[in-house]
């Protein structure tokens, strides 16, 4: 089935486009041990296991709707804010830390035009690690009513593969979908110099509803 015909489940909960080559296959085999629990003790065994799995991909690869904030920057990404740098061309880069229990679809932080969308190789440290600066990542520049912005996907030591929603030449809302990552993982946003940062070391960040800047 593909991503973009992902079902909600019941109750009305979106599963996000991308997640079907890990999904698809553990709710199978926890479907397949659970009708054939009732006639083998080895399979009863198994569908503990693997249903608990199951439901676990099924948490991690919730999508929830969001009423999104009114603002200039807005969190691209679910998690807890890892650093807060000054670049040397005068920006501020903010890191945002992903653990496995966060919402991983991220979101547009401006309204504005996709310019580019980079996929760079690289390693897969975790991602609250320093040497994560090289690990595998897409680079995204948006051109907004701020100039140019980048933010920068990052994958960790289990998130072992980004999934761009959308391609170069886009024109996105502000807070729209437009990616992935699976597992662990970091957003980094460069906010340009003049915009003062609204957010701090160790705050808890939600996609589409923390406002980044400040007035």
């Amino acid at each position: 089935m593909p991503d973009s015909q992902i079902p909600a489940t019941r109750g009305g909960v979106r599963l996000a486009r991308g997640a079907s080559p890990w999904l698809l296959p553990t709710v199978a085999t926890a479907a397949l041990s659970l009708a054939r629990a009732r006639k083998s003790g080895r399979w009863a065994a198994a569908a503990v296991p693997t249903t608990a799995l199951a439901a676990g991909m099924l948490w991690f690869f919730r999508d929830p709707e969001r009423e999104i904030t009114q603002g200039r920057v807005i969190s691209p990404a679910d998690g807890v804010v890892q650093s807060i740098m000054p670049w040397k061309d005068g920006r501020t880069r903010v890191a945002i830390f992903m653990s496995p229990l966060n919402v991983h679809v991220n979101r547009a932080p401006l309204s504005g035009t996709v310019t580019s969308v980079e996929h760079v190789p690289g390693g897969f440290v975790p991602a609250f690690n320093k040497e994560s600066e090289n690990n595998e990542r897409v680079v995204w520049h948006f051109d907004t009513e701020l100039g140019d912005i980048e933010m920068v996907q990052i994958a960790g030591a289990v998130a072992r593969r980004i999934v761009p929603y959308i391609p170069q030449g886009t024109k996105v809302e502000q807070g729209e979908r437009i990616g992935l990552i699976r597992f662990g993982s970091r957003v980094d946003i460069y906010l340009p110099e003049g915009v003062d940062v609204a957010v701090e070391v160790g705050q808890a960040t939600t996609a589409g509803v923390t406002r980044i800047d400040r007035d």
